[in-house]
């Protein structure tokens, strides 16, 4: 047993990038990750591709001890697995050590295993495709375009299920296929897969079926969506519009292969798309800052002397506004002297006297002089004490 295992380690070739095995014999591979992923490598992509002269059966695990180890989901899914002459298999770049073991299905077969990293177009559309979703979630909920796009797309998706479902509902219950139609979900990925990989070799032989299928199942998805129409409900809408937002952030994040830079461009898209709400209370803070910081102070007060000397001066030059407009082509004269009691007074003011008369004069400081301004203070007291 001892010089079995021994035999088994040996066979196992270590994979390194860019070099190319020619076998024809089945062997075990691994490849073993001594490289740290750098910020240029968010859309790269390291892959395993094997090509063969003819049909051959790939396993992948994640170590050599899996390799000589009996595991039944393994057999299962191999036998669930397509068996291609060309196959690719994909290699996490944070994965310390990937292994895969090649089985040939007939005498004779010649195959090539090569390691390389490239950059995945693929993976710059699914980032790009999850900004979008994310960004035009709220518009894309709101779109009837939208809506029977996603109707139409999801529902020829889906018939592939039903069809599964039918097929196990027509096959006998102790047929051996019956228990590969257990899984559903699985088995329902696996024809998915099967069928986007040979899309082009279908369009090409049956696309007439192909035609007829898409034209039934896009006919009956638009006429369910129209039979329940657009979404109406403000919180409907609401949960498609997260939904289509929580979807794009796992596609921003799957598209990207540095799991720090995924998360830090995702918690970036999160702040930008609620950046309105921060910037207006910032707005409103440096407002409030800059209000307190540029409120006129308060107005000092005018003294009594300094309130007399304004209120003459205030006086003389409202005074010398009026003779002007008085001199001016524009007054009528004549209006105005029919109009006022004393028009020798108002000519003479009108040259340059004062408004006016002494006798006023003196009747002004009686009741609004010192004297005034003190019988009225006794006056207010005495009312008080009354009182």
């Amino acid at each position: 047993s001892a010089l079995c295992c021994a035999d088994a380690r040996e066979s196992v070739i270590p994979l390194h990038e860019g070099h190319a095995y020619h076998r024809s014999a089945p062997h075990h591979f691994c490849y073993t990750n001594t490289r740290v992923p750098q910020w240029h490598d968010i859309w790269t992509r390291m892959q395993i591709r094997v090509n063969s002269s003819q049909m051959i059966r790939v396993t992948q695990v994640d170590s050599e001890e899996e390799l000589e180890k009996f595991n039944v989901w393994n057999v299962v899914f191999s036998f669930l697995k397509e068996k291609l002459n060309d196959t690719s298999i994909d290699v996490d770049l944070y994965s310390n050590k990937t292994c895969l073991k090649v089985e040939l299905l007939e005498t004779g077969t010649k195959y090539c295993v090569i390691l390389f990293r490239r950059f995945d177009p693929k993976l710059f559309l699914v980032f790009f495709l999850g900004l979008l979703l994310f960004f035009c979630g709220d518009m894309l909920s709101r779109s009837q375009l939208f809506y029977y796009s996603a109707g139409i797309s999801f529902g020829l998706l889906a018939s592939l299920l039903i069809l599964v479902y039918m097929m196990s509902k027509v096959m006998p219950k102790k047929s051996p296929v019956y228990l590969l139609l257990v899984g559903g979900w699985s088995f329902s990925l696996y024809l998915l897969q099967l069928i986007f990989k040979n899309l082009r070799e279908i369009c090409k032989s049956y696309w007439q079926y192909l035609l007829g299928y898409l034209l039934l199942v896009g006919f009956v998805s638009f006429g369910v969506c129209y039979r329940y129409g657009p979404l109406e409900n403000e919180r409907s809408i609401n949960l498609l519009s997260w939904a289509l937002q929580l979807l794009g952030l796992l596609l921003m994040y799957s598209g990207i292969q540095i799991h720090p830079i995924a998360l830090a461009l995702v918690l970036i898209a999160i702040c930008t798309k609620n950046l309105d709400y921060p910037l207006q209370w910032a707005f409103a803070a440096y407002r409030r800052v800059q209000s307190a910081r540029l409120r006129p102070s308060a107005p000092r007060l005018l003294t009594e002397e300094e309130y007399r000397v304004q209120g003459e001066m205030e006086t003389r030059r409202a005074l010398e506004e009026l003779r002007s407009y008085c001199r001016s082509p524009d007054f009528s004269a004549w209006t105005a002297v029919s109009r006022i009691q004393s028009p020798k007074r108002f000519a003479d003011f009108v040259g340059g006297a004062c408004h006016v008369t002494p006798n006023e004069v003196s009747v002004h400081e009686r009741e609004y002089g010192v004297g005034g301004i003190f019988l009225e203070d006794q006056l207010f007291e005495e009312e008080e004490d009354d009182d």
